[in-house]
């Protein structure tokens, strides 16, 4: 994935990882601790041990600097490689969920989504720093399978493209749903019964032959 600039830099003395790493940590913490209408750039500055002009030179505002110190939580995201598709959809999407329901990616989160409906720079922010940096994990995953043979190869660039937005929307908005808005656990059964669901609707989609459905790793097929 590619590193992430939160604003534009003028030439001069490179920026310091540890001070950023630093200031994005200490963000997510004042978000647990104060929740969003609470933080401010000064109490970050503080928690983080630098100026509050380092702040302002790096992030225009809160919102960025909020969408950013989530967006670090969500490169945690790897794709195993369990051998199948759909062990491969159960492993990811159990990672997704055990970081939605950590509290600073639950409060950041939904507080940086709510300020977006009236700001059209900050939706364009959250696009290209959560968004389409994890929907690289779903191309990923599709050109795996393409070359285990369970998925069918996709000649047509912008219709491959067209369908990895339309995969990634169905599983970051059913994980997004059953945790953040039913509070819903996303535990290794409900995991598994959403991606039998997500197979059937790739297979279908694809035109390939339906494969046999997976049992549950570590135990029987469930039916």
């Amino acid at each position: 994935m590619q590193s992430r600039t939160p604003v534009p830099r003028a030439a001069g003395r490179p920026r310091s990882t540890t001070a950023d790493t630093a200031i994005l940590a200490a963000t997510r913490e004042a978000l647990v601790e104060l929740g969003w209408s609470k933080l401010t750039l000064g109490d970050v500055a503080t928690r983080a041990g630098v100026a509050k002009t380092t702040l302002y030179r790096r992030w225009a505002g809160k919102n960025e600097l909020v969408v950013d110190a989530v967006a670090e939580l969500f490169d945690e995201l790897e794709l195993p490689d369990r051998g199948t598709l759909a062990a491969d959809i159960e492993g990811v999407v159990l990672q997704f969920a055990a970081i939605l329901a950590r509290p600073e990616a639950k409060s950041g989160l939904m507080a940086v989504v709510a300020e977006s409906v009236r700001d059209d720079a900050l939706r364009e922010r959250i696009r290209e720093s959560i968004v389409d940096r994890q929907k690289c994990l779903v191309v990923e995953g599709r050109a795996r399978a393409q070359a285990r043979g369970e998925l069918p190869p996709e000649s047509d660039p912008s219709e491959a493209a067209r369908t990895a937005d339309l995969i990634f929307d169905v599983v970051a908005g059913a994980v997004v749903h059953r945790t953040l808005v039913s509070a819903e656990p996303a535990d290794e059964d409900w995991v598994h019964s959403f991606t039998q669901v997500l197979l059937l609707g790739l297979i279908s989609l694809s035109g390939a032959q339906t494969p046999p459905r997976q049992p549950r790793s570590g135990g029987p097929d469930r039916g």
